[in-house]
């Protein structure tokens, strides 16, 4: 009697066949948001605010309806869930997103106690708080860094390459005679045909120095970078979220450093109405500060972290959206003036891009904003350090801060 093999269409499960990546890149606006949704709250009520996740369950939501990161099958699988189907989904998303370590949550996350008869989540889970992993964070750098360069049409990208050889590991450059002092990266093809030419070709093969001959490779200078980031109330203000953008270009340039210039060093300055260093891990969470600028005393800072730097480069890239308002005076009081270049603040700002200048240290500005006072000022910034100044918006800051810190033709070390 012959046997049947009863073959049926397979149907995907959504919770453990989804993407995490894509789902986390889904995501990447609610995680990275600066504040923009909530720009009338006073600030520190914004500083408090935490990520719960009820709103994370809604974020998710939207995303799985909204966004196209799924397949046709899956989102037609989707769609016709029930409410009830939909919030098991995601409570398996969230599940599996701490499982695979992208957020942890403050208290164990239990989908049986995450929903109740009427559909509401209860007052404990919907109160509960979420944080970013080091892990997501690293990811989203990572994606914000390949869309970046992407968009540039660049699939490789190298060292700070300068004009001068020296002997390395890498061999890029011409064979030359070994000296006191070269790494003995041995050019072993020219070594022993240096030998055979005086020797002629026996055994054993009298190998003397002055045939020793050594690969050149391009000689890579290092940079220390402060990335001196505006996170004053204006970044968004005005019907546009200038922070975010930065902040996803800040993560970009993070995993840029870290993976394809390990020599070079990375660190963050926000400024406000004052200023202060914070560590890359914790950019993501950042959300606007203070209402005024003090541009001068983020520069004070930058040199202080520059200062203790041994790199061949110093630099500070900053991106802003305002003009100087704001200054600490000798006793620790913040002078504030938002009307107007005021001459005190400005005065004292170009004095602190002198020092910088005489220290070797070279600005570079982005700006997100073309007000005619802002532009005078930037202009006499890069008149000043001989830095370069770019007129940009939130869309194309990557392009141009990614390009121009490859590029390196700020400087070139002999």
């Amino acid at each position: 009697m012959a046997r049947f093999i009863k073959y049926k269409k397979y149907v995907p499960e959504p919770a453990s066949e989804m993407s995490m990546e894509d789902l986390l890149k889904a995501l990447s606006d609610y995680l990275l948001q600066s504040g923009f949704q909530q720009q009338y709250m006073d600030f520190y009520d914004l500083k408090d605010a935490e990520q719960t996740l009820e709103a994370l369950r809604q974020a998710i939501a939207e995303a799985l309806l909204n966004s196209d990161m799924l397949d046709q099958q899956m989102r037609e699988q989707i769609e016709n869930m029930s409410p009830e189907q939909m919030e098991d989904l995601i409570e398996q998303l969230i599940e599996r997103m701490e499982q695979e370590n992208y957020i942890n949550v403050d208290q164990p996350h239990d989908p049986s106690r995450s929903s109740t008869a009427g559909g509401q989540v209860g007052d404990a889970q919907s109160q509960a708080r979420f944080e970013i992993t080091d892990k997501g964070l690293d990811f989203l750098g990572f994606r914000a860094l390949r869309d970046l360069l992407g968009s540039l049409g660049k699939s490789n990208f190298g060292r700070h390459d300068t004009r001068d050889q020296a002997t390395g590991i890498e061999a890029s450059g011409a064979t030359k005679t070994y000296e006191f002092g070269d790494t003995l990266n041995l050019d072993i093809t020219a070594t022993l045909s240096s030998a055979i030419q005086r020797e002629g070709l026996h055994l054993p093969l009298n190998i003397e120095y002055s045939d020793l001959q050594v690969h050149q490779c391009e000689y890579q200078s290092s940079c220390a970078t402060v990335l001196l980031l505006d996170c004053s109330h204006s970044m968004i203000l005005y019907g546009e979220d200038r922070f975010t953008p930065a902040k996803k270009v800040a993560m970009a340039l993070s995993h840029l450093i870290r993976t394809q210039y390990p020599g070079d060093s990375l660190s963050l300055v926000l400024f406000h109405d004052s200023a202060e260093e914070l560590p890359l891990s914790q950019l993501a969470r950042v959300k606007v500060g203070p209402y005024y600028t003090n541009t001068r005393e983020g520069l004070r800072m930058a040199q202080r972290i520059l200062q203790r730097q041994r790199k061949d480069m110093k630099q500070i890239v900053m991106i802003t959206d305002g003009k100087p308002s704001a200054l600490t005076l000798e006793d620790g009081r913040i002078y504030k003036n938002a009307f107007g270049l005021d001459p005190l603040v400005v005065s004292e700002t170009l004095k602190e891009v002198s020092k910088c200048k005489r220290a070797g240290i070279l600005i570079n500005t982005f700006m997100l904003a073309s007000d005619y006072g802002l532009i005078q000022f930037v202009q006499k910034v890069t008149e000043m350090c001989r830095g370069k100044a770019y007129f940009t918006t939130p869309y194309t800051l990557g392009q141009y801060l990614l390009m121009d810190y490859m590029s390196h033709k700020t400087k070139t070390v002999h």
